[in-house]
């Protein structure tokens, strides 16, 4: 073992070093190993174009956590990396900067468009994964999976081959999405919905028989343009008056057949609505039936086609304007009323979506949703929290088709070839050899290509080889445990669990664990938009990988949203420097010592107390990640190293650890700080491994042996007695504390015992307690009346009371007790107002809502506690 450790804790030096030598020693390499069973987590790709942010952090300490305690546990644990091509995303990147240079892609065409794409993720592409590193992944990096590699895209046009093989693959014309940004459709997972304050306006449309007129509600006047007809519902005495007629379009005069559909919502605006079959989904589904004619009003950047009246090239904005314009001054607007609208906007870019009709590519997800949804109400995958469930399974029971064409030019192009000659489509990876209808060669390939979530969903299998049958596959397929966002749970969790259903024959991991959203303290998701979200590598540098690790695990609740503040991360950083402090204490007194010599049960009180607390930590630790519930674990740790290790073991040990005799207490301490530091590793990983090199591990403490405590000692008597210790010089530091009794002098201490089985453990410990405690004298024999001026505390087990004269000035400390009376009663009638607001209850966040009840209770605790004190000084 090295004595030397440095004065501070420096992560800035510490966790580089570490990360270096776990990627130069390819120490997390894994292979096909049938001495091992397999662990395997599958990393969600992010995109390419990402940089770290919180939500990553939250996201991959878990799986680095569990894949860490895996290995330690003997399993060959598989944490598999690797990056989606985002094609939006990285597209848009592309373009920006080619628009800096005066070009469009149209300018490059696509092969060179597509090389510019590639040029810019080999030199950009790995940040992310370097990012990454920083945190310290123990990612399998030589297993680093691409979604555009080669053998990868060839399993993606594979699915897609085998699913228009079955009939579930389709082309034809329907209203999707489009982002007239992004300058391509949406699948329904990718349109956020927001609610906005709006208008609803009714529009008077003229009878073309001259009996009157049509009044119909629109909150899109301006789509109007493209209407060619009137729905009512059949069954609407309102509108029985309009059967069989038609309208006359204002503005454009274009004849509208007034129709009867039962789709039609008779309680919406005045029971008659317009019909606008290319830009609206209802509306195109019934003009469908009854034969409306779909008109295209919009050009792809959502400017007015031209030969559209006189709107031509106008913006929806500024058509909307000049429409109402119109129809105010034809006499043909009604009125206008407020109305809240739900809005759909893409959720990349955030622009309002289009309505848009096209012919694009889908799959049928009825066959494919149906045995998914099965395999999580028959256990075959839990999902948790458990709440989630009803989620997965209201939108699997609801699914509709997928659209899965995208007008890019990035990402794997869809397998479809066009005959020049005839235009057969024939859909396969190659090209064919001859049209199967005419017998020509010249085809021509599908311009469109796959929804990057086509290629995600197949993550599972894809990554290890499939659709070959490699040894990665048939070792680490299926995974254990899935670790994601409940934002993404439709995108990509239920279609992976729908693709490996389908390709595999079994479910791709056994657990799906969701955690929740990153915030700020006024409950809002951290976001570049809001000016909310933190530098992370910038966080990095200032508290240490391994503080930010901890601090966000320790204080974020399974499954629960992560609360953000830098003061969160400070108790990592200061955990760590009080671990790498005490070892620094200790280190010159283990030196010539290793492992236990004696019999745990021979040693004394306060070396049986920590290695039986140790057993029961390990054992607590290990039952918390089995059941994913990190926080719990984390904080078992916490709790072991920073109070039992250093506030009470290391305290009681400072005389007997420098007796060159007392070998028992150096070996416990030694041995106890050794097994919390393998505890600690998969949290913190970087400080672990360095204390290890000090303490005497065999190699790397993250590929040491991990110990659950089973068979460990135990001596819960030992544990009592420690317990009726600690309850005393507690009883004693907080009288102490909370009068003032300056440090360095020494108290007389009398002891009441309320339960007469705690005065024997007192005793025996009573240099422990002296020196604790700072006291002069411990008087244990109890006391009928209490000594004058004196403040005493009653807690489980005895009453503690310390007389106070001769310690402090007491006129003076009753009258700081009474200034902290007056203080504490009007902090706590100003919380319990604002608690009893009920407006505030019901509209501020829930977590600040808590926090005011905390408070209130502790307050009301602190007042009862300074005004029993203040009674016994006035007595």
């Amino acid at each position: 073992m090295s004595p030397e450790l440095s004065k501070t804790y420096e992560a800035s030096s510490v966790e580089p070093k570490w990360q270096e030598h776990w990627h130069k020693e390819a120490v997390y390499r894994t292979r096909v190993n049938p001495d091992k069973k397999p662990y395997v987590i599958y990393i969600p790709p992010p995109n390419v174009t990402g940089v770290l942010h919180m939500g990553h952090v939250l996201n991959y300490t878990i799986q680095d956590v569990l894949t860490r305690w895996k290995r330690m546990q003997g399993f060959e644990a598989l944490w598999l990396p690797g990056l989606d091509h985002a094609g939006i995303a990285t597209q848009n990147v592309v373009e920006k900067a080619l628009r800096k240079e005066g070009k469009s892609r149209h300018d490059l065409g696509r092969e060179k468009f597509v090389e510019r794409v590639w040029q810019w993720k080999e030199e950009h592409g790995g940040t992310i994964l370097d990012q990454f590193r920083k945190l310290g992944a123990s990612f399998d990096l030589e297993r680093l999976r691409f979604t555009l590699d080669e053998d990868y895209s060839r399993a993606v046009l594979e699915v897609f081959v085998r699913l228009h093989e079955k009939g579930l693959v389709y082309r034809g014309n329907y209203i999707a999405s489009w982002c007239p940004r992004c300058q391509t459709v949406l699948s329904d997972e990718e349109v956020d919905h927001v609610e906005r304050n709006g208008k609803l306006w009714h529009v008077r449309y003229p009878l073309t028989d001259g009996s009157g007129h049509v009044e119909v509600a629109t909150t899109r006047p301006e789509t109007m343009l493209g209407d060619t007809g009137v729905a009512i519902h059949p069954d609407n005495p309102k509108t029985n008056h309009l059967k069989g007629k038609k309208a006359l379009l204002p503005l454009l005069d274009r004849e509208l057949p007034i129709v009867e559909d039962e789709r039609v919502d008779p309680e919406f605006g005045t029971g008659a609505v317009k019909m606008t079959p290319a830009h609206d989904p209802l509306d195109f589904e019934i003009g469908k039936d009854h034969g409306l004619e779909p008109i295209k009003i919009f050009e792809p950047d959502a400017t007015v086609k031209d030969g559209i009246g006189r709107f031509g090239g106008l913006s929806r904005e500024e058509a909307r304007k000049e429409v109402l314009k119109d129809l105010e001054a034809g006499g043909f607007l009604v009125k206008d009323e407020k109305h809240r609208n739900s809005i759909g906007i893409c959720y990349r870019c955030e622009t309002v979506v289009e309505p848009w009709l096209s012919e694009q590519w889908f799959i049928a997800m009825k066959k494919l949703a149906e045995p998914a949804a099965q395999a999580v109400r028959d256990g075959e995958v839990t999902i948790f929290p458990e709440r989630w469930e009803k989620v997965y399974f209201h939108w699997m029971d609801n699914i509709r088709d997928w659209c899965v064409s995208r007008q890019l030019w990035w990402g794997h192009r869809i397998p479809a070839w066009y005959c020049d000659a005839c235009d057969t489509v024939h859909v396969s990876i190659e090209a064919p050899a001859a049209c199967t209808s005419c017998a020509k060669t010249a085809f021509r390939q599908d311009e469109d290509v796959l929804d990057t979530w086509a290629s995600s969903w197949l993550w599972p299998f894809a990554t290890l080889g499939w659709p070959q049958k490699t040894p990665e596959l048939q070792y680490f397929f299926p995974s254990n445990i899935l670790v994601t966002g409940s934002e993404i749970i439709f995108f990509w969790v239920a279609r992976m669990i729908m693709a490996s259903l389908e390709f595999m024959g079994e479910v791709p991991f056994k657990e799906v664990f969701l955690h929740g959203i990153v915030r700020d303290q006024k409950g809002r998701k951290l976001s570049k938009s809001l000016g909310n979200s933190p530098d992370t590598l910038e966080i990095l540098k200032k508290y240490g990988a391994d503080a930010v690790r901890f601090s966000t695990i320790l204080t974020t609740p399974s499954g629960q949203d992560a609360i953000f503040s830098e003061e969160k991360l400070d108790t990592g950083r200061r955990f760590a420097n009080k671990i790498w402090n005490a070892t620094r204490f200790v280190m010159p007194h283990i030196q010539n010592v290793s492992g236990l010599s004696s019999p745990p049960e021979s040693l004394p009180l306060p070396e049986r107390w920590l290695l039986s607390r140790l057993t029961e930590v390990q054992g607590t630790v290990t039952a918390h990640l089995d059941k994913s519930s990190l926080n719990e674990a984390a904080y078992a740790v916490y709790d072991f190293l920073w109070h039992d290790y250093c506030d009470w073991f290391v305290e009681m040990s400072k005389g007997a650890m420098a007796d060159e005799e007392n070998v028992a207490t150096r070996e416990t301490l030694l041995h106890a700080l050794r097994e919390g530091v393998r505890l600690l590793a998969p949290f913190m990983p970087h400080l672990s491994e360095e204390l290890g090199t000090h303490l005497g591990f065999d190699g790397l403490v993250s590929l040491s042996a991990w110990n659950d405590g089973a068979g460990g000692f135990r001596d819960p008597g030992a544990e009592i007695e420690m317990e009726i210790v600690q309850e005393l010089v507690t009883a004693i530091r907080t009288i102490r504390s909370e009068s003032n009794v300056p440090p360095n002098e020494r108290v007389n201490v009398y002891v009441r015992f309320l339960d007469d089985t705690a005065r024997d453990p007192a005793n025996r410990e009573r240099e422990h307690v002296l020196a604790l405690a700072k006291a002069e004298n411990l008087h244990l024999d109890g006391f009928d009346a209490k000594p004058s001026g004196c403040i005493a505390m009653v807690t489980r087990r005895m009453e503690v009371a310390i007389p106070l004269e001769g310690l402090v000035d007491l006129d003076k400390e009753r009258e700081r007790l009474q200034k902290e009376v007056e203080r504490l009663t009007g902090l706590l009638a100003s919380v319990e107002k604002k608690l009893g607001n009920e407006n505030y209850v019901k509209r501020a966040p829930e977590e600040v809502v808590a926090k005011d009840r905390e408070r209130a209770s502790r307050t009301a605790e602190m007042l009862d506690r300074v005004e029993q004190n203040l009674a016994s000084l006035s007595r």
